[in-house]
């Protein structure tokens, strides 16, 4: 994802991984997926995640921003948040994500918003807004994470 040292994080978030060892900025990533994306992320806390990514290199033959790409940007931000509110003894898996494309972009910078609908124990939902360079919303995404504790050796992939 780039140069995360950017990545504005809430002090006890910081303080509660350095207790346990964790530099969360060192861990910090999207995964090898958004960094060929060019997902930025710009601030991140359970309460709001923000993210850009560029249309140029996420586009469909018709030289529009791809859906999937609104969509990774969605879940990569929904995820964060997620992560941020199930804390470091919980695990984010996104289990259901949907976007509505409201219009096309041709170019410039996409800036995604994810704001928690919901925040339970076991449960996770944000809606996100991705807008464009002039605050047109071009997609609107709701993803939901399930919160699977974290045991020691766990196998993160379902």
């Amino acid at each position: 994802m780039g140069e995360q040292q950017h990545v504005k994080f809430p002090q006890e978030v910081i303080d509660e991984y350095a207790a346990l060892g964790v530099d969360l900025h060192a861990m910090f990533s999207a995964g090898h997926l958004g960094t060929r994306m060019g997902v930025q992320i710009l601030e991140a806390s359970a309460e709001r995640v923000v993210g850009t990514m560029p249309v140029e290199g996420n586009t469909q033959p018709y030289g529009l921003l791809h859906g999937g790409a609104s969509a990774v940007l969605a879940e990569t931000l929904g995820s964060v948040g997620s992560m941020l509110h199930g804390g470091s003894s919980k695990i984010a898996v996104g289990v259901d994500l949907n976007c509505t494309h409201h219009r096309g972009v041709r170019s410039g910078l996409v800036t995604g918003v994810a704001s928690p609908v919901h925040r339970g124990r076991s449960t996770a939902t944000y809606e996100v807004v991705i807008s464009d360079e002039e605050g047109r919303r071009v997609c609107t995404a709701r993803l939901t994470c399930l919160l699977r504790d974290v045991r020691t050796g766990q196998d993160t992939n379902g």
